[in-house]
């Protein structure tokens, strides 16, 4: 075999290579033309070779992001280096349909691209090369993992039965308005709510129409609640709410708003309809309390108080002379 043989071979074989390779490979002239298209691209775009060769870029595919990969290519070009795009920062440039069976929930294969300038002998840039790799599995399982992540730190947040935050959730963000309102000294309060006779009603009707009167009262609690408000599930069948920027009249008006709503709106449970109020104390914001702990305490105290003094009513803690 002589060297010429040999060289032919050598290019038969690579260009083989190039067209079943699992890696797109377009290279641009300098007026952003097609001068190579392997076999990937035909296959996901649909788009034959000789349907591509010649074509200008942005008329075979006029949804790319023209102004972005405009400036990618000047870019390689300009200062003869590679750059690259990864999913991350843009899902895909190709917008190919998903084939991975295992991965079928995702609609478009994830892309990252290489770009790298292709030179004459003298160093001249002539073309672009553009790789593309379908990144889909890879991108599919990140995003599942952190989906999964997602989930399992607002399930360690929250409580399960009401989907507010639970107790150990709502303090901490207790503590963090105290200090917030510590040092601004703005308005605020806080509300304990607590449903009245609640063990009456598991005893007699059982525990899974408790779960379901806890359910409804969230349900007309969350609808009451404004944007900043912070509720969360204090223990059974107790509730406590931030409410930031409230003076005490605001908090009144908010505490009756949810006793009168719960009173007077029979909760169809299972195929139960009962009757339930509740009582609620106010804790108004204050520089006497020294602590987000003492805080809440007041407001506790007050929602005890409105218990022993009957039900179904509203008590505002007292504040030191």
């Amino acid at each position: 075999m002589n060297r010429t043989e040999f060289t032919l071979s050598d290019v038969h074989w690579l260009m083989d290579l190039l067209q079943t390779i699992e890696v797109g490979i377009v290279v641009l002239d300098g007026d952003n033309r097609v001068r190579s298209w392997n076999g990937f691209m035909e296959n996901h775009s649909g788009i034959r070779a000789d349907e591509a060769q010649g074509a200008d870029l942005f008329q075979l595919f006029p949804d790319l992001p023209r102004e972005w990969l405009e400036r990618k290519l000047h870019t390689v070009r300009l200062l003869n280096t590679r750059t690259f795009s990864v999913w991350e920062q843009r899902p895909y440039l190709f917008r190919f349909r998903n084939r991975r069976p295992i991965t079928g929930t995702e609609a478009y294969m994830f892309q990252n691209i290489t770009f790298f300038p292709l030179t004459d002998q003298r160093g001249a840039v002539e073309g672009v090369c553009l790789l593309v790799y379908d990144v889909t599995d890879m991108a599919s399982s990140r995003r599942q993992l952190e989906k999964s992540n997602a989930q399992l730190k607002r399930l360690s947040q929250t409580d399960g039965l009401t989907g507010l935050l639970n107790r150990s959730t709502w303090e901490s963000f207790l503590q963090t308005e105290f200090e917030r309102h510590f040092r601004y000294g703005s308005e605020a309060a806080l509300v304990m709510l607590d449903i009245d006779h609640f063990k009456p009603i598991n005893d007699t009707y059982g525990h899974m129409v408790g779960d379901e009167v806890i359910r409804q009262v969230t349900s007309l609690i969350k609808f009451n609640l404004r944007q900043p408000d912070i509720a969360g599930r204090y223990g059974g069948e107790e509730f406590a709410i931030i409410l930031p920027e409230t003076d005490l009249e605001g908090a009144e008006c908010f505490a009756e708003r949810i006793r009168s709503v719960i009173e007077h709106q029979p909760l169809k449970c299972l195929d139960q309809t009962i009757e339930v109020t509740a009582s609620l104390g106010i804790a108004p914001w204050s520089l006497d309390y020294q602590d987000a702990e003492q805080w809440l305490g007041a407001a506790d105290q007050a929602l005890y108080a409105a218990k022993r003094q009957g039900r179904n009513q509203i008590v505002v803690a007292p504040l030191s002379e």
